[in-house]
């Protein structure tokens, strides 16, 4: 089973380092270089200096990550907490799809462990490149800078219920208002009994990874590097019940180049499409397919060049399943695999590598970008998808496989520079 533990966190101090609305930031994977930009001015001490480094001086990046963290813990903007505790946090958004929602959850430390059933389990399949750049920030700061964020099953949400009160009874820590809208509060609960009801609930809960599965692989390579016992065996996860009415699992569309010009290519995904799906000419405001997924296999496709939108619909289950012979039942139901296995790797000819690098292919994760990259020519045609159910990700996590890449977007994202997650047991600055 998956240990779950209280942290003794690294944190801001706001009496120094300001209010946490200058001092957080986004993840780093979501942030352009304008909007770095724009948080580094709010703060010399916001996260991003650390999380996404630069160093002014032209200098090895990550060593200035670990010099400047260094540098605020020896200043009292980040503090080392006196003892371990539980940190809820509630966030209050509103959907890509409209909706107004509150997702709650709680940070802590977790022990990191080997993927497989009981404990810990990946829903995607991840790329080298982001893990190695982790990895470098790792070794140079020894600490989690950003959370991962998992899921639990807690059917009576009892592990919420217990950190509840002191959410509504206490005022928050601190409070972290994203440009989205979304709205971050953060509260510390030290209490033993409260941390103990958590553990009692989540005892024998196997984690699922909704997103950070490059930071959770790298916090694998690193513990095994320092070896033995101590601090750097655990990782810093944000958890979240699969229960909780706030949770939403929305889609990120696909978006492909190089058809232009190319007649064979062309012809081959006419063929594809039209042997393999019913198509079905509809108004391009209605090209993501109604309802969620986990049923028959739907999907929108426009096409830059007539400027039309289509309905897709797969004629036959046998279909996928001849073309998903190798993999669980499940998978053969997932929209993105479908795709992936008729269309992309199919008339495409896209590869593993090229899904990975992005040639040939583009994501968005709302329908008004998707449709505008299209509709200007930026990509050649675009494939509309819907959310998947949550239990559908259960399945496939369960049956061993991951998704494609890019399957699933779990909206809101965690922010990070909320805790940091020390990987040295040693005494903070006096």
């Amino acid at each position: 089973m998956a240990s779950v533990e209280p942290l003794r966190a690294l944190h801001y101090d706001p009496a120094v380092a300001g209010p946490l609305q200058q001092l957080a930031a986004p993840p780093y994977d979501v942030i352009d270089p304008a909007q770095r930009a724009e948080l580094a001015a709010r703060s010399p001490h916001n996260v991003v200096s650390v999380d996404l480094p630069e160093d002014p001086a032209g200098g090895d990046r990550y060593a200035h990550a670990a010099a400047l963290l260094e540098r605020w813990r020896a200043e009292g903007a980040v503090v080392l907490d006196d003892e371990p505790a539980l940190w809820a946090i509630v966030q209050d958004y509103t959907g890509p799809d409209g909706r107004r929602l509150t997702r709650n959850g709680f940070f802590a430390r977790v022990r990191v462990e080997d993927y497989g059933p009981g404990t810990i389990r990946p829903h995607e399949r991840t790329h080298p490149g982001p893990k190695e750049d982790r990895l470098r920030l790792t070794r140079a700061t020894q600490a989690n800078l950003s959370p991962i964020f998992s899921l639990y099953s807690d059917p009576d949400l009892a592990a919420w219920r217990a950190l509840e009160p002191a959410t509504r009874t206490t005022e928050p820590f601190g409070t972290f208002d994203e440009a989205d809208g979304t709205r971050n509060r953060l509260w510390r609960i030290a209490d033993p009994q409260a941390i103990a009801s958590v553990q009692s609930a989540i005892a024998g809960a196997e984690l699922l990874i909704a997103d950070g599965h490059h930071r959770y692989e790298t916090a694998r390579v690193y513990a095994d590097e320092i070896g033995g016992e101590g601090a750097h065996r655990y990782v810093l996860m944000c958890l979240v019940a699969l229960q909780d009415e706030g949770l939403t699992v929305f889609p990120t569309h696909r978006l492909v180049t190089d058809l232009k010009g190319d007649e064979e290519k062309i012809e081959a995904l006419t063929k594809t499409l039209k042997d393999c799906f019913e198509v079905e000419l509809i108004e391009p405001d209605d090209l993501v397919p109604p309802g969620a997924g986990n049923g028959t296999i739907e999907l929108g496709y426009m096409d830059g060049h007539l400027k039309r939108a289509f309905r897709l619909t797969l004629k036959d289950q046998s279909i996928a399943d001849e073309a998903l012979a190798d993999m669980p039942e499940p998978y053969r139901r997932l929209d993105t695999a479908v795709l992936e296995a008729l269309v992309l790797t199919g008339p495409l000819g896209l590869n593993e590598d090229d899904i990975s690098h992005l040639r040939g292919l583009g994501y968005a994760r709302s329908f008004e970008e998707a449709r505008e990259l299209v509709d200007s020519g930026a990509f050649d045609a675009g494939f509309y998808l819907r959310g998947i159910p949550v239990e559908q990700i259960q399945e496939i996590a369960a049956a061993g496989v991951n998704m494609p890449p890019k399957s699933t977007y779990f909206f809101p994202k965690v922010p990070t520079g909320l805790l940091f997650n020390p990987l040295v047991e040693r005494a903070d600055h006096e």
